[in-house]
């Protein structure tokens, strides 16, 4: 079986997790009493590089990075992300670090609170503003949900490095065709519940967009009530959420190869944040929306009450699909194929923030 490292950011550290031979072993806290908001384990060089984005209470934010799948971490000497002066604005939280696709082997982005993008050409050594997102005409409009006024999710074109699609929470979605130089608002079809005008040009609450593997005009994104799908890189939104027991939930993540299969975990409502039905179930669908199962063989068939937030499923690269999700329980489950059986890595954990996966050896 394919050996795998996981990366678990909690409330409270890091733990990272590898897959040996089929056998899991989990180590950490890296970070200890640090809130780790953001991950991303890039595997495009010669060694993976894993990025953390921690968050101390006495020292602020930061980004590390290991080039040695966590047995040592670097800080750069001067903070990696910061904002320039004249923004009159402090870095608060990365909420998102994202290695570009092929065509940009050492671009890094990270997403961050109080709604900025930053643009690393060195692997995240360094990071430097995005100012035409920071600079949009409608940004003095944009209002914080209920994290934060964040960029919290990150979505290149494997096949052009210069499109780059954001989320922003609660300003909806934007992108940009031509590296940054400038972007739009790209939330057709997509519902605003909590304003009088449900159709606004932007302000939709996004909570995560996940890219399909094979068809790179594919999108999936669950909303602040409503799932919905992209066939044209997210210039119009279709709602596939009516066959779901709920279409509010955070979090979405799509199969690593196969086109049309993405993954949700269906949350009751945003005034009652528990899983849908009192159920630990995973939800798939395998034909881009139209139809959603239930997966739950191996997940715990009582009530349940852990949320999993919106960086907390992911997949791995392997082939069948690893797929992972932490929940606020401080529970850490994860499936080797394609999520149609399940096992319990981890309870009692500390809240868990982020997870992500990816195949290293």
């Amino acid at each position: 079986m394919t050996d795998v490292l996981l990366a678990v950011g909690t409330r409270k550290g890091l733990f990272l997790g590898r897959r040996r031979r089929g056998n899991w072993q989990l180590g950490g806290p890296h970070f200890p009493a640090q809130a780790v908001y953001s991950l991303a384990i890039d595997t495009r060089g010669a060694r993976p590089r894993v990025l953390a984005g921690a968050d101390s209470a006495h020292w602020g934010p930061s980004v590390f990075h290991s080039d040695d799948l966590g047995v040592s971490w670097h800080e750069p000497a001067r903070p990696a992300v910061t904002y320039p002066k004249d923004t009159g604005t402090s870095l608060e939280r990365v909420w998102q670090l994202h290695p570009a696709g092929p065509a940009a082997p050492e671009v890094i982005y990270a997403g961050t609170e109080p709604g900025g993008l930053f643009r690393s050409a060195d692997r995240g050594e360094t990071f430097e503003l995005v100012r035409a997102l920071w600079e949009h005409p409608s940004r003095a409009k944009w209002v914080p949900g209920g994290g934060g006024l964040a960029v919290h999710t990150v979505v290149t074109d494997p096949r052009d490095a210069a499109a780059v699609t954001v989320a922003v929470s609660a300003a909806g979605v934007f992108r940009s065709e031509d590296g940054g130089t400038s972007w739009a608002a790209s939330n057709k079809g997509v519902k605003a519940v909590f304003l009088p005008d449900q159709h606004p040009e932007f302000g939709q609450c996004v909570h995560k967009i996940a890219p399909d593997p094979v068809d790179h005009d594919r999108l999936y994104l669950q909303n602040h009530w409503g799932v919905y799908r992209s066939d044209d890189a997210g210039a119009h939104w279709t709602d596939i959420g009516s066959a779901l027991p709920s279409d509010f939930g955070f979090a979405v993540a799509a199969h690593p190869h196969r086109t049309g299969v993405a993954y949700l975990f269906p949350i009751t409502a945003d005034i009652d944040r528990v899983p849908a039905g009192h159920r630990c179930r995973v939800f798939r669908t395998c034909d881009a929306g139209a139809s959603w199962e239930p997966l739950d063989a191996g997940l715990p068939a009582e009530d349940h009450y852990g949320t999993v937030l919106r960086d907390a499923l992911c997949v791995d690269d392997a082939d069948p699909a690893g797929v992972y999700f932490g929940n606020r329980n401080g529970e850490l489950y994860a499936s080797a194929d394609d999520g149609d059986t399940w096992r319990q890595l981890a309870a009692h954990l500390p809240d868990v923030l982020c997870v992500r996966a990816a195949v290293v050896g």
